[in-house]
């Protein structure tokens, strides 16, 4: 048996598989061919009638959908019937109202304004606390804890020094000597109150007559003690930190807004806030202030939002999920599923009459909700596609492509994909190879 003889045994005894990928390889090594010949000029130029004869010998078949027509300009044709079978609807571009939503997250914090601080303004020792743990409620004017201090029995001394002398001197009969001096009494009184004693502590000191040892610093507001590092014993100084009370009657929710979504919202922008917590109960709220720096490490922008809490069912530290409107205004919009996003540009695809579509290329802003503003591109009332943009895309680019072969090939464009017409029997299922003959036996 000879080689040729041989190869065509093997060639039928090879599976169908294999021999559909042998086909496909023969045809890629073809379009290979076709570009070469492109390039190369392909000799003396033929007549145009021949040599555009010779370029489309072949091309039928390649035509990406049945019956599309593919303009030289990248549009697409179609037929009433081929947009039903595509599934292509339409929109328009209108000018619409935009509310631009930002979904976020955020935080539960302290309001700010609603913190104290307590602390003693005299030296002393706390020997007495009434409020002992973190965590606990106070009313505004309850005890807080009972302070020994010098200066303030030195204070209380003097107090009834003064009232003692405010009463001799009163009793004089001299003359012209007055018959009191209440400016002693009432500079006394003017200091305790300066170092916080409470008007009821200085009364009973001068109702007994006698020095109190300690006195009672109480709350200057009501709310939650956040912050106690005083024990009782402890020795504290002026200004010390003892307490640190919040009142979460209101607080805030932090909401952290990517660099993208900063300029969308304003103060004065109505926000909802979700916890989940308590799922399905949004609260109202408003954007207080915008934080006037970004933070580097998230690149995030933080909104503060303001949500009365008269219950105290938020607390700070929980999380939140925040919805913010942008302010409302009129811009140019096409649906949001009309814009294709190629990467190096964007596009949508305009309805210019009679079947024929276009891409158009245009430039895009803010995307709310199902509609994106369009800047430049597209004219108010043009009818636009809003699916099968993909499709239509990919016809318009192999309609591009097949020009540009045509143009670059001249007289021997596409005379290469005349041998390949022995392919028609290979099937894209790919079960068998009839159309490929194998050469005749070699004598």
């Amino acid at each position: 048996m000879s080689g040729w003889n041989r190869a065509g045994e093997r060639w039928r005894n090879t599976p169908a598989r294999l021999r559909v990928a042998v086909a496909a390889g023969v045809l890629a090594l073809a379009v290979v061919a076709v570009f070469v010949l492109a390039l190369d000029g392909g000799g003396e130029e033929p007549p145009r009638g021949q040599a555009r004869a010779g370029q489309m010998k072949g091309m039928e078949g390649m035509q990406g959908m049945e019956g599309m027509d593919m303009p030289s300009d990248g549009s697409v044709h179609l037929t009433a019937a081929q947009i039903q079978e595509f599934g292509i609807t339409f929109g328009f571009a209108e000018q619409r109202t935009l509310e631009d939503e930002v979904r976020t997250v955020g935080t539960v914090a302290f309001d700010e304004t609603r913190i104290a601080q307590v602390a003693p303004k005299v030296d002393g020792v706390a020997e007495r606390l009434y409020v002992d743990f973190t965590g606990r409620p106070v009313r505004r004017g309850e005890p807080l804890l009972e302070i020994y201090s010098p200066d303030l029995v030195a204070a209380q001394e003097e107090l009834l020094l003064a009232a003692r002398l405010q009463r001799t001197l009163g009793e004089s009969s001299v003359p012209g000597v007055p018959g009191g001096s209440p400016d002693l009494v009432a500079a006394a009184e003017r200091r305790l109150r300066l170092w916080d004693i409470s008007e009821a502590q200085i009364e009973q000191v001068r109702r007994t007559g006698r020095v109190r040892r300690t006195l009672t610093l109480f709350s200057p507001v009501s709310g939650v003690v956040v912050e106690k590092p005083v024990v009782r014993g402890q020795a504290v100084e002026a200004g010390q930190t003892l307490y640190t009370i919040a009142d979460l009657s209101e607080v805030w929710v932090e909401a952290e807004l990517r660099e993208a979504d900063a300029g969308a919202v304003r103060e004065g922008s109505p926000a909802t806030v979700e916890l989940a917590a308590f799922p399905g109960r949004p609260l109202a709220g408003t954007v207080e202030y915008v934080y006037p720096t970004l933070q580097p490490e998230a690149r995030a922008l933080k909104a503060r939002i303001s949500i009365p809490n008269p219950e105290g069912r938020l607390k700070p530290g929980m999380y939140a999920t925040v919805r913010l409107l942008a302010p409302v205004r009129s811009a140019l919009t096409v649906p949001s599923s009309a814009v294709v996003r190629t990467g190096e540009r964007t596009l949508v695809f305009v309805d210019l009459g009679g079947g024929q579509l276009a891409p158009q290329e245009v430039q895009t802003g803010r995307t709310a909700g199902e509609h994106t503003e369009i800047l430049a591109g597209v004219e108010p009332g043009q009818r636009v596609v809003t699916s099968a943009q993909f499709l239509l895309d990919s016809e318009s680019n192999l309609a591009e492509t097949m020009r540009s072969m045509i143009g670059m090939g001249g007289s021997g464009g596409m005379e290469g994909m005349e041998g390949m017409e022995g392919m028609e029997g290979v099937e894209s299922k790919g079960a068998d190879m009839k159309g490929m003959q194998m050469p005749p036996e070699r004598r």
